[in-house]
């Protein structure tokens, strides 16, 4: 609902003719959050959104280093890999 909201009340439509003139003011708009949406025919064709800044390789490393720590309670041990399809298999050794 909320987005809805958003995208009738503060999303800025304009035909993409009338975008050549203005589009570094578009750009600009774009990159403040503002949502612009360039419209062909009447209809929603392209959204302007800003490119989101990539992370540094020390960032990077930060970032994996948190998610590690995250997910290392929530690991749980499973089957060793020379028995992980045992089930697969009756006790004959043919396939169940």
């Amino acid at each position: 609902m909320w987005t809805i909201l958003w995208t009738i009340f503060w999303s800025m439509r304009i035909s993409v003719s009338d975008a050549k003139a203005q589009l570094t003011d578009l750009v600009r708009r774009a990159e403040a959050g503002d949502e612009v949406i360039l419209t062909r025919h009447g209809q929603a064709a392209v959204r302007l959104v800003p490119i989101k800044a990539k992370p540094t390789s020390d960032e990077r490393a930060r970032l994996l280093a948190d998610f590690r720590r995250s997910v290392k309670d929530k690991a749980t041990q499973g089957p060793e890999a020379a028995r992980s399809a045992d089930f697969l298999y009756g006790d004959d050794g043919m396939p169940a």
